[in-house]
């Protein structure tokens, strides 16, 4: 089921699709079951149950990230919003990037996201692949119309006859070469009797125009490589420019939206729709194209190519490492797809780039989870407390609400005995001005238990303090009513020492220390942050069940979640997703 929303804020694609319904730009447009082209339409077309058809077309090369989950939930939110429906496409037209490893990594971040392509009793889920029999048709009619021709320039030759903003291109020597022959030659290329780089099909458009798009731009390469899905069956593989536009047509794309770096290929994308729908192959309406920026956050890489040197260099440990951008990772760290659509609604729909601090992604989280994550307490540097004037042996239940938000939610009860574990900072054997946790001779409360009275400690023969003592005060204990009988200015955590969980907690941060660690000339490299991650061996409030992808706020450190791959209940592994606020040095 597709997830929930709250009233959406206006931007200029809403604007966009309530003008175009409003002027019924679509009322005669054809659904025929599935994917088709204009023959099928003619003969199997019904007017469309869907208002408006979006697309969330990724390309299975890598793992989603954190910029993808913008288009996602544009594509799917607004699909939703209007009526209308959403396909998956995966645009594997790159062989030898491809993978199924990233198929179905992509179609379970999707639905963890919250969203299906579940459409009125069809699955649309859809593969560039399926459709190159028809691609390749429609190459073979623009050259038979003229629009398209075989070239025999290298990469290299081309891209030097290509020309530069202010100079025109250069025709190719093949450029007027019968239609006959390249038809006979392009032939040839799918039956894989050429090498690769030897050929290409280009359109044959305007050398001259000033969109250097437009410079007869490739729409077929050879390439010997083996495709995911087709095998060793095709030679030659479209461009995505040309792939791209006629995968839209086919699927009845109403409002097809890109990121602005697509903005120059629209030209291209709407020349290629008019010619092949001038030659009867796609029905019309036809697809618009509709760019808007992309978000980008402070200190993270988002390119699959410098992701993927991360993981090979083993510079993080794989994909779904919880400091990497991935989904995958965010989801293992903690991250929540309620936060990050959150996220994504809070960054707004506009057509100018911009870079969101990385502590919005934070902020989102926090705001997600603190109404309903369950308050526990962990210890995460311990020192022991030791209350001597309390019964050793003994113990009483203290309580302490599940969720102050919720009072649904009920108590939760816990041990208090003689020893306690506390963190080392709320001790001090001096304590500077405005420090107001144990010292000795002062006294704090131990939050849901009593107020103790600091009356010593004990030093190894290094000099550093192992334990400290305190004498608790009996008629204080919270929840009575002496509980405010003492007043006291600091609260300090614990957890009783005899009943504790031990637990591996991974303290998680950025993995990059530079804001911007991979603009202008930089190595990425060079600004991975040394302390993005540290392992510390804690303590946790009993009764704690830690299976993996439970989630909790651990009071005055953070949210913290199981690691999905390698918590159990009888070996916690907890990973910090963020602190209880922004502690990022500025």
């Amino acid at each position: 089921m597709n997830a929930p929303a709250a009233v959406p804020a206006a931007n200029f694609l809403r604007n966009q699709i309530e003008s175009d319904l409003d002027a019924q730009r679509f009322a005669g447009k054809q659904w025929a079951g599935g994917p088709a082209d204009a023959a099928r339409l003619q003969s199997e077309g019904q007017p469309d149950p869907a208002r408006i058809r979006t697309r969330f077309p990724p390309e299975p090369n890598g793992y989603l990230h954190i910029g993808h989950a913008k288009s996602i939930c544009l594509n799917f939110g607004l699909a939703r919003d209007y009526g209308g429906v959403c396909h998956l496409r995966f645009d594997d037209t790159n062989p030898e990037k491809e993978d199924q490893e990233y198929v179905d990594a992509i179609i379970d971040m999707v639905r963890w996201l919250g969203f299906d392509w579940q459409a009125n009793g069809t699955e649309h889920l859809y593969f560039a692949s399926d459709y190159f029999g028809f691609m390749y048709e429609c190459a073979e009619a623009l050259i038979e119309a003229g629009h398209a021709y075989v070239d025999e320039q290298s990469a290299d030759e081309m891209r030097a006859m290509r020309g530069t903003l202010t100079e025109r291109g250069k025709d190719s020597p093949w450029r007027n070469r019968p239609a006959a022959e390249s038809l006979a030659l392009l032939r040839e290329m799918r039956d894989g009797k050429h090498p690769n780089g030897s050929m290409a099909l280009r359109a044959r458009i305007d050398m001259g125009s000033p969109n250097i798009n437009l410079r007869d731009p490739v729409l077929y390469r050879i390439r010997h490589a083996e495709h995911h899905r087709t095998g060793s069956a095709w030679s030659i593989y479209p461009m995505y420019t040309f792939a791209h536009p006629i995968e839209d047509a086919l699927e009845g794309i109403t409002h097809s939206i890109c990121t602005l770096e697509f903005e120059d290929q629209r030209p291209f994308y709407d020349w290629l729709l008019a010619r092949l729908a001038e030659l009867g192959k796609l029905a019309k309406p036809l697809p618009h194209q509709y760019e808007f920026a992309r978000m980008n956050l402070s200190y993270i890489v988002t390119s699959k190519r410098k992701l993927l040197q991360l993981v090979r260099e083993e510079r993080v440990d794989g994909w779904d490492d919880p400091r990497m951008p991935t989904l995958v990772g965010l989801r293992r760290r903690g991250y929540t797809p309620e936060a990050i659509r959150l996220l994504c609604e809070r960054s707004g729909v506009s057509k100018s780039d911009s870079r969101l601090d990385y502590s919005l992604l934070e902020q989102a989280l926090r705001d997600d989870l603190d109404p309903k994550a369950e308050r526990r307490v962990a210890v995460l540097d311990p020192i022991k407390l030791v209350i001597t004037n309390y019964p050793e042996g003994q113990s009483e239940a203290c309580t302490a609400p599940r969720n102050p938000h919720d009072a649904d939610a009920g108590v939760r009860e816990f041990p208090f005995s003689r020893e306690l574990w506390i963190e080392r900072d709320d001790f001090r054997e001096e304590a500077p001005k405005k420090y107001f946790r144990l010292f000795p001779g002062n006294t704090v409360r131990l939050k849901y238990a009593y107020v103790v009275r600091c009356t010593g400690f004990v030093k190894d023969d290094a000099g550093n303090v192992t334990e400290v003592h305190a004498e608790y005060l009996p008629d204080t204990k919270s929840g009575t009513p002496g509980a405010d009988s003492v007043k006291v200015k600091g609260n300090i955590t614990w957890v009783s020492a005899a009943h504790a969980v031990s637990a591996e907690i991974r303290l998680y941060d950025r993995l990059f220390a530079d804001a911007h660690p991979d603009s202008g000339d930089k190595d990425f490299l060079d600004h991975l942050n040394p302390d993005s991650i540290q392992t510390v061996q804690g303590w946790l409030e009993p009764g704690i069940q830690a299976k993996p992808g439970m989630t909790w706020q651990f009071e005055r450190l953070g949210y913290f979640t199981a690691d999905l791959k390698l918590s159990t209940v009888d070996k916690p592994v907890i990973n910090r997703a963020v602190t209880l606020r922004d502690s990022w040095t500025k």
